[in-house]
């Protein structure tokens, strides 16, 4: 993954989404190599220690990169929460092996968990800490992952206490972030997105397409000091009242 984000960025695919306001590029200072299920090296396996994907790197885990942002920035504006992984994410939960489920958790959940408690002491009093999750948290979408369905629910239920703990500790606001239907390239994972998207234009309030910017813009205002009050919040972002209908979204021509 990493390899690929580096070699997209230098050929500038990601041009387009840089784009600032005075027309200038965003600069993108550092990027790390994190494994977001390890905590540090001694939870690691000999295998995965030795294993080819972490060949010439030996700052990877959530505690080790949390001191190298340390060492190199002193302190963080924004932590942002974006991933969501496991080995058996396409399979039925009926289907599902326990390591399954709890590999899951420990990469989908647990890592903002872990982030978060690393990342802590080095974060302004008052910022902000956004986890990013979807429709998915609350509604069934059949033919969906339904572990990452799981996972995202357990977010959204993590960010009330770390907001009260995190509130405590550093005076750090906790958000989630939940969004509906959005022509992302995860979302064409699950194979019928369009249909999602058609459902939801013709039944919500706001009867216009999602948009990445309108998710990225309610992060930038959960930034803001003018949100100085809001935490432990789950803001929805989907054109329509999250839990005022309920739905699913069927793999056929209609939808219920």
């Amino acid at each position: 993954t990493l390899n690929i984000f580096e070699t997209s960025l230098r050929r500038g695919k990601f041009d387009e989404l840089r784009v600032l306001q005075d027309g200038s590029l965003m600069e993108i200072t550092k990027v790390y190599p994190l494994d977001a299920v390890f905590d540090s090296l001694e939870d690691v396996p000999e295998d995965i220690k030795t294993n080819k994907r972490h060949a010439g790197f030996s700052k990877w885990t959530v505690s080790a990169i949390a001191e190298s942002v340390k060492e190199d920035f002193g302190i963080i504006g924004m932590l942002v929460h974006s991933h969501a992984n496991g080995p058996n994410v396409t399979k039925p939960l009926l289907e599902t092996m326990r390591r399954g489920y709890l590999a899951a958790i420990s990469a989908s959940s647990y890592s903002y968990v872990s982030l978060l408690k690393h990342f802590l002491p080095i974060m302004n009093p008052g910022i902000s800490s956004i986890s990013l999750t979807y429709i998915a948290s609350e509604r069934i979408i059949p033919g969906n992952h339904r572990l990452n369905e799981f996972c995202q629910a357990k977010l959204e239920s993590d960010t009330r206490v770390l907001a009260f703990e995190a509130g405590r500790k550093q005076k750090v606001r906790v958000n989630t972030i939940t969004a509906g239907p959005l022509r992302s390239r995860a979302a064409k994972a699950i194979g019928f997105i369009d249909m999602m998207i058609d459902y939801s234009l013709a039944n919500a309030p706001l009867q216009k397409e999602l948009s990445a910017d309108e998710v990225r813009n309610t992060a930038a205002f959960l930034a803001l000091p003018l949100t100085s009050a809001i935490t432990g919040a789950v803001i929805y972002v989907g054109n329509e009242p999250r839990v005022a209908r309920p739905a699913a979204f069927v793999k056929s021509s209609t939808a219920v």
